[in-house]
């Protein structure tokens, strides 16, 4: 029984007691024959409201059981914004916050109640808040989410961020809220080793000893944890000639080369890991290989350009300068070479003979130039 029936039924049962009683005043005489018929509307109408209010005490219930369910999912939503893994701010139109989650909180470094009733721009610094008034004026105006990247004060510091933001309407479609998401903009070492955390993460490490060929296959590409790892390919000849040097934290394989022949061999102990092709269809994945392979591009270019000069002094000389920057360490007596190369590997380079190299090298060191330690390692003193 609907509510509204109860009412109506109630009302009229309180009607018919009113014509009742003054049937009875006017009819003084008439009173006895008319009490068992106004018990009887009496036990009638009294089993209807008992029914009735049977009914309501169920509808009653069935309330308090939707309204308890409904606080549990208010709850468990509240919940999941509260400790999403992301900060998230929710301001009215004017950019006042209303409410803020836990990152939220430890982005800026104050508890929540600290948060709540402030207004985000106090948070901006001076000089950009223009800006970020102009871009608040864009998102009440606009159907989708929004980005900025500005500098927020925290506690302690700034904070570079970028903030995503998208209006929440009403029913009439009008913008009553903004819901922000707040994601840290890390610095270049930051990205650098979140990259490498990528790369590496929960894969088979492969080992090869000094002076082993590594095993190429074109699905795959490697990245080379710890070592040095030399790059051929092969002239009509029979000559190699030497076409990369990779490092810690470089890349290289088959699947980068369009040259029939070539080769990788292991100048010390190495540690790689093998990445799929395929798995470069990953954003994140292709974001962390796009610089090693653009750095794999840059060397490959510089070796170009070392073969193209005309005299061999000017080749090794080059390439003297380009070993000092890829694997140079300084040491008190100019710049060491990490790894030890012989004179066949460097003539390689040059594309010319293991004696020319000796020659020129033994020039080098007599004009101090170069110098080698007990380990036989490079040293460059005075190369520009």
């Amino acid at each position: 029984m609907k509510i509204e029936q109860f009412i109506q039924r109630t009302e009229a049962f309180h009607r018919r007691l009113a014509d009742l009683n003054q049937t009875a005043i006017a009819l003084p005489c008439l009173r006895s024959e008319m009490l068992p018929q106004a018990f009887k509307e009496l036990s009638s109408n009294s089993r209807m409201l008992q029914l009735a209010a049977e009914e309501l005490y169920v509808q009653n219930e069935e309330l308090i059981r939707t309204r308890n369910l409904l606080e549990e999912q208010c709850q468990r939503y509240q919940n999941l914004f509260y400790f999403a893994p992301n900060a998230y701010l929710l301001t009215n139109t004017q950019g006042i916050i209303q409410e803020a989650n836990n990152l939220a909180c430890r982005f800026f470094k104050v508890p929540q109640n600290s948060l709540i009733g402030k207004a985000l721009i106090k948070f901006i610094p001076l000089e950009e808040r223009r800006r970020f008034r102009n871009h608040l004026v864009e998102v009440l105006k606009s159907d989708s989410s929004r980005e900025l990247s500005v500098n927020l004060y925290q506690r302690g510091g700034i904070l570079n961020l970028t903030l995503t933001e998208a209006a929440v309407p009403n029913q009439q479609g009008e913008p009553i809220n903004l819901l922000w998401v707040l994601r840290e903009i890390p610095q270049p070492q930051q990205r650098e080793a979140n990259n490498e955390i990528y790369l590496t993460e929960n894969r088979f490490i492969y080992k090869y000893s000094k002076g082993e060929t590594i095993t190429l296959k074109p699905s795959e590409i490697f990245y080379v944890c710890q070592g040095l790892v030399k790059l051929n390919t092969f002239c009509e000849t029979g000559e190699q000639v030497l076409t990369g040097l990779v490092s810690e934290q470089m890349v290289f394989g088959s699947s980068l080369t369009s040259l029939q022949t070539y080769q990788a061999i292991a100048l010390t102990n190495v540690e790689l890991v093998s990445i799929d092709v395929a798995e470069i269809a990953s954003p994140a994945l292709s974001h962390a290989l796009l610089p090693k392979i653009n750095q794999r591009l840059r060397q490959t270019e510089s070796f170009l350009a070392i073969s193209g000069r005309q005299r061999v002094q000017e080749r090794l000389h080059y390439l003297l300068l380009f070993l000092k920057q890829e694997i140079g360490q300084p040491v008190p007596e100019g710049t060491r070479l990490n790894f030890r190369l012989t004179h066949e590997e460097l003539a390689s380079a040059c594309c010319t003979t293991r004696v020319t190299i000796t020659r020129l090298m033994g020039k080098l060191q007599k004009q101090g130039v170069i110098s080698f330690d007990s380990k036989k390692h490079i040293i460059l003193q005075n190369l520009t």
